[in-house]
């Protein structure tokens, strides 16, 4: 066992990974006062308990992460159980390859249009938080085409901006989990005052939709049943469409705001990148038409959320005793998988902290294990949102940078904050100027 409540106070990320390097593949158990869960890192176990034998390592229970996130989502689409299975069959049907495609078209006119927003700092020379306007672009596409424009863009920076305040507020909880919820903690009032603004926002407009037509997230949920037939009721529309409005919008936020600096710091891969993105798009906005030709680009969207995994930790409850890589798990133990710690770790990755978007080549991806490389989890919670994070990643980058030149104006990295979902702890300001041929039509 190691006693590890010291180096996580000091420097959680480095700690973690320390931890890991030192479980050289094995099983461990950690010493967090109260809290001792086991740590997985070899990609073997965490294939068993996030796929093979998930039936087994659930995500319910009041403990690490998932008890203080149900004050705000309930058991839904971000539980377990027969509430987690209505939602998830329910909405699976939005997010198909083949559903998200055919918004594609009107995803990327829209991102476009949004980029092309950036004009007026550009020619007035002013600098321009990227968080900041990658949030209002990603708003834009995905208010428009998952959300049916039911919820305003002004509306849904509202949301986010509560969003924030929530997945700083939880993280006492998340490290000291053996505090009853009944015992005041600090960030709690930060964390009702954040969720009586998202309800301010959300429940007239889900009380609105009742109802109503459409194939958005809202009216989907409405139209949804449990498995014995009952309509859903206005709860859990509530807490599934507070869960949609996070998990499409965080990831693709969050990840690309360390993509300016990491490029800054590696001229020659934003030197490929610009040059496929001139190449394929030729000066004009990028439609999902470009999408299939833009390969590295999507190596190094790979490579970014390699390093920042925004789903960081995925802890699991042990339901009944077993056994995981020699190690006897007691039922209601606490298993902590981390794709933040394996994708961080030298023993499944050549210099891991070094940026390397070749990592991502076919043949090394064919050649590594399924699980070295999990940032939207594994099995049956495998997040609903991967092929759109890519899609809509895609489009935002390869359009910002077919239309400006974007120069951040400090290339160190941004810190990293372990939050309900990891992001950046700093600003990054970027100064924003037209493409040398001019801004694109």
């Amino acid at each position: 066992m190691r006693h590890v409540a010291p180096g996580l106070l000091r420097d959680p990320v480095r700690a973690l990974v320390g931890f890991g390097e030192r479980a050289d593949g094995e099983v461990v158990r950690l010493n967090v006062g109260a809290f001792r869960p086991y740590l997985v890192t070899d990609p073997d176990h965490v294939q068993q308990v996030l796929g093979d034998r998930a039936d087994n390592f659930g995500r319910s229970g009041d403990g690490a992460f998932w008890g203080p996130l149900r004050r705000l989502f309930g058991d839904g689409i971000l539980g377990d159980g027969p509430v987690w299975s209505d939602s998830r069959r329910i909405l699976q049907p939005l997010f198909t390859a083949r559903r998200v495609e055919s918004v594609l078209h009107r995803m990327a006119a829209t991102i476009a249009d949004a980029v092309a927003e950036l004009d007026a700092p550009a020619h007035a020379g002013r600098p321009v938080d990227i968080g900041a306007e990658q949030t209002r672009i990603v708003c834009r596409a995905i208010m428009e085409t998952f959300f049916g424009d039911r919820i305003s863009v002004a509306d849904a920076l509202r949301l986010i901006r509560a969003q924030d305040a929530i997945a700083t507020s939880v993280i006492p909880r998340v490290l000291a989990p053996f505090v009853p919820l009944a015992l005041p903690m600090p960030g709690d009032r930060a964390f009702r005052d954040a969720a009586r603004r998202i309800d301010d926002v959300l429940v007239p407009i889900v009380r609105s939709a009742r109802g109503s037509d459409g194939d958005d997230v809202i009216a989907t949920l409405w139209r949804g049943s449990t498995a014995d037939g009952r309509p859903l009721d206005e709860r859990q529309v509530r807490n599934d469409t507070v869960a949609m409005v996070a998990v499409t919008t965080e990831t693709t936020v969050n990840v690309l705001t360390w993509l300016w600096p990491h490029l800054a710091r590696s001229p020659e891969v934003a030197a490929r990148l610009q040059e496929e993105i001139d190449s394929v798009a030729g000066g004009h906005p990028v439609g999902p038409e470009h999408l299939p030709r833009l390969r590295y680009t999507r190596m190094v969207l790979d490579e970014l959320i390699r390093l920042y995994p925004v789903a960081w930790l995925a802890p699991r409850q042990v339901l009944r005793p077993t056994t995981l890589g020699g190690v006897r798990l007691p039922a209601g133990a606490t298993v902590l998988v981390s794709p933040l710690v394996t994708h961080r770790l030298a023993r499944y990755w050549d210099d891991p902290g070094t940026f390397d978007p070749e990592r991502f080549t076919p043949d090394r991806v064919r050649a590594r294990h399924r699980y070295a490389f999990f940032p939207f989890g594994g099995g049956p919670h495998q997040c609903l949102g991967m092929h759109l994070f890519y899609l809509e990643a895609q489009l935002i980058v390869a359009n910002l940078l077919a239309r400006y030149r974007l120069r951040v104006r400090s290339p160190r990295l941004p810190a990293v904050q372990l939050a309900a979902a990891l992001r950046t702890r700093d600003r990054v300001e970027l100064d924003v100027r037209p493409a040398r041929t001019g801004a694109v039509a």
